[in-house]
């Protein structure tokens, strides 16, 4: 899964790199430690063109009577995707992209407490995530609110955690935007174990609060435990 992430790529940046149009109200980079509920960055196709739009990180199905109506809906499992009533439609008609600098995933091995560890793409490039979308509304405030979508752990992650992010390479985006037809499907693949670097971090990040480049520093000779 992915639970909480970091941004710090300028706006203008980010722009460039999608050929997007950016809209209002974008939220404030860096953000080391970006949680659940919170607004995000993603990137839309609509009518030709791409926007990057700020949403709610926390799908709100149409039918909840109010925001906390039932669970957190901040991953979405690819391989239900389709059929879940909560995603399936958004899975056809509004998908997104999500971009990070990486994310954070905690180690529940025998210790007592579980260990964070930050993951990157190995090349350091920006880490670009398939999401999924919903407009929500309520007394005629509308929210829109988005899930990240996760597959099964490759090798690297699966010494820490039994899920991982959709990570889609540049040639994927159009496809997953919707841009170069159908076929989206496809992509919801585990990338190669070589393409993620995990580095043992500090447990300062369990705390939501907590904030800053010193979040990055890594712990001890970092790699992943060993079962």
């Amino acid at each position: 899964m992915c639970g909480r992430m970091s941004i710090t790529q300028p706006l203008e940046a980010m722009a460039r790199l999608f050929d997007a149009t950016p809209v209002n109200d974008l939220p404030v980079v860096p953000n080391y430690n970006v949680c659940p509920t919170v607004n995000i960055h993603t990137v839309i196709s609509a009518q030709v063109m791409r926007y990057l739009k700020a949403m709610r990180w926390g799908f709100v199905p149409h039918w909840y009577q109010t925001m906390t109506d039932g669970p957190l809906l901040i991953n979405a499992r690819s391989e239900t995707l389709a059929e879940k009533p909560a995603f399936r439609e958004a899975c056809r008609q509004r998908r997104c992209l999500i971009p990070a600098d990486g994310f954070y995933e905690w180690s529940r091995t025998s210790r007592d407490k579980p260990i964070p560890y930050r993951v990157t793409r190995s090349d350091r490039q920006p880490m670009v995530m398939a999401g999924i979308w919903q407009d929500w509304e309520s007394a005629g405030n509308r929210i829109t609110t988005c899930a990240i979508v996760t597959t099964d752990a490759n090798a690297a992650m699966a010494k820490i955690h039994h899920r991982l992010p959709v990570i889609l390479a540049p040639e994927h985006w159009p496809l997953w935007l919707g841009e170069a037809g159908i076929g989206a499907a496809k992509v919801m693949q585990p990338v190669a174990s070589e393409v993620l670097d995990l580095r043992r971090v500090s447990a300062a990040v369990n705390s939501n609060r907590a904030n800053g480049p010193e979040l990055w520093q890594p712990i001890g000779a970092g790699g992943c435990p060993e079962h």
